[in-house]
């Protein structure tokens, strides 16, 4: 029997870092995991600050969701992980220029420590129908 979750990864994003998926197609939906600012070329963290950190995240959960085949258009919810509340005007203002009206649902909450000590994580859901 074929499994119901189908596992949707891509080279333009960072790889998973641990036992994980980038993304699952699961009930018409696609789950994506915390993205962080990896330059999926070099492997390194995104420099010059909050702003270009955000960027980076964004872009790399656009290349997951491109290789499901779909676009920002399609998100339904995001989670928004800062390391410093201080940090969401910032996140906040680079986040709207990715998301087409009506914006997504969303939460964003302050987190103690994200890995590699970056400043901004972000996951999200789409449909894919």
């Amino acid at each position: 029997m074929a499994s119901p979750l189908e596992p949707v990864a891509t080279a333009d994003a960072p790889g998973a870092i641990g036992p994980y998926s980038q993304a699952i197609k699961a009930g018409g939906f696609l789950f994506a995991s915390g993205q962080i600012p990896l330059d999926p070329a070099t492997g390194t963290i995104t420099e010059g600050g909050i702003s270009a950190q955000a960027h980076q995240v964004l872009q790399n959960l656009g290349a997951v969701l491109a290789a499901a085949g779909i676009s920002y258009d399609r998100v339904v919810k995001t989670t928004v992980y800062l390391a410093d509340m201080a940090d969401f005007p910032a996140v906040n203002e680079v986040y709207a220029s990715y998301f087409p009206a009506p914006a997504p649902a969303r939460a964003t909450i302050q987190a103690a420590g994200l890995p590699k000590n970056v400043r901004v994580e972000i996951d999200l859901i789409a449909t894919l129908g």
